[in-house]
C-alpha cells in the first residue's frame, strides 16, 4: 500500500514533525492561555481533555494533551472511507459502486445505530453509499462493511502506518470498539495523530483531488456534531466535521475531528478534540467539545 502513496505536502509535513515528534508549540501567550482555559475546564468537568489545532495557512499548531491516547468510537470512519477510496483509485477500480449485501442477522447487534443500512437490506449498497452514511449518520453497520472491503481493523492499522501515522490503531469493529477503560490501547488515536492524518487526508496528496473532494462532501453532510465543534464555532465559518462516541458506560468518551474554513482565509484549520469522564457511568457532554474549539480558535488567532 505504501507504494501508492504520494507525498504529503509542505505545511502538513511541517505540521506533523511538530506534532507526532512528542509536543505541540504551545509556548506562546496564547498557547499558555489554552492551557489554562482547558485545565478550568477538566476541572469543572470532572474529566480529561485533548485538543490539537492546525493552521494550514500558517503551519502554527497549538494542543492540550496532544499526545495522550484516546479511544477512536466512530471518528474512525472518516478514515476508513479514505482507505476505500484510495484502494478503489489505486487497485480496485469500480469498488466504489460496486454493490454490497448482507442478511438481517448479519446486522442484529448494530440495528440500534445504523439507521440508514438497515433501510437497504434488500437492496445492499455501494461503497459509496456507506462512507456516505457512515460519515454523515455515524451507521455502524456501514463502519463495520467499509473495514471489511480494507481487511477489517488491521487494514485500516496498515493504511494509517502507510500515511506516515505511527500512532493511530483499530483493533476491533463496531460495537465492541467503543468498549474504553483509561489505559486501554486498543482502538485509540491522539489528538496529534488524528488532526496530522486527517489534515493530510483532507487537503494532502495521499488521495486523488477528486477522492478528497468527495470525502469533504460528506464531512460538510455530517449531521451528528451540530453541537460540538460546529457548536462552537461562528455561524458563517463552513465546518466539515466526523464525531465519535463512547457512551456513559465507557467513562463518558466522545471526540470530533473537523476541517474548518473562515471568511476570507487562504486554507483551512484543523481542529480535534477528545474528551472523557474521570468517574464511569457519567454522559458525555457535548459542550466541553465546543468550548474546547472555540479555545482551540482563539489560540490560533482565528477568533
Amino acid at each position: 500500500m505504501t507504494s501508492h502513496l504520494r507525498p504529503r505536502t509542505a505545511v502538513v509535513t511541517l505540521t506533523a514533525a511538530a506534532l507526532l515528534g512528542g509536543s505541540v508549540p504551545a509556548a506562546s501567550a496564547a498557547g499558555s492561555g489554552l492551557t489554562t482555559t482547558l485545565r478550568k475546564l477538566e476541572t469543572s468537568y470532572q474529566g480529561r481533555i485533548g485538543a490539537v489545532g492546525i493552521d494550514l495557512a500558517t503551519g502554527r499548531t497549538v494542543g492540550y494533551r496532544a499526545d495522550e491516547r484516546f479511544p477512536f468510537n466512530s471518528m474512525f470512519k472518516v478514515f476508513a472511507c479514505a482507505a476505500v477510496l484510495h484502494k478503489a483509485r489505486t487497485s480496485d477500480p469500480g469498488l466504489m459502486d460496486r454493490v454490497v449485501r448482507w442478511k438481517p442477522a448479519d446486522m442484529a447487534a448494530l440495528t440500534s445505530n445504523s439507521p440508514e443500512t438497515t433501510e437497504y437490506t434488500d437492496t445492499g449498497m455501494t461503497p459509496a453509499q456507506l462512507c456516505r452514511a457512515g460519515i454523515t449518520k455515524s451507521d455502524g453497520f456501514a463502519g463495520n462493511t467499509l473495514l471489511k472491503q480494507i481487511g477489517g481493523p488491521g487494514g485500516l492499522t496498515a493504511f494509517f502506518r502507510a500515511t506516515g501515522d505511527r500512532t493511530s490503531r483499530l483493533d476491533r469493529t463496531e460495537p465492541t470498539l467503543t468498549e474504553w477503560q483509561p489505559g486501554e490501547k486498543r482502538d485509540t488515536t491522539t489528538p496529534a495523530a488524528a488532526a496530522r492524518t486527517f489534515a493530510e487526508l483532507t487537503t494532502g496528496k495521499t488521495l486523488h483531488a477528486d477522492d478528497r473532494a468527495r470525502l469533504v462532501g460528506w464531512l460538510k453532510a455530517g449531521l451528528t456534531g451540530a453541537d460540538r465543534i460546529r457548536a462552537g464555532l461562528p455561524k458563517d465559518w463552513t465546518v466539515g466535521d466526523k464525531t465519535g462516541t463512547g457512551g456513559a458506560s465507557n467513562h463518558g468518551t466522545a471526540n470530533d475531528v473537523a476541517i474548518v474554513w473562515t471568511p476570507g482565509s487562504k486554507a483551512p484549520i484543523i481542529l480535534s478534540v477528545f474528551t472523557n469522564r474521570n468517574a464511569d457511568n457519567r454522559p458525555n457532554d457535548d459542550k466541553v467539545i465546543a468550548s474546547t474549539a472555540t479555545a482551540l480558535a482563539k489560540a490560533l488567532g482565528r477568533l
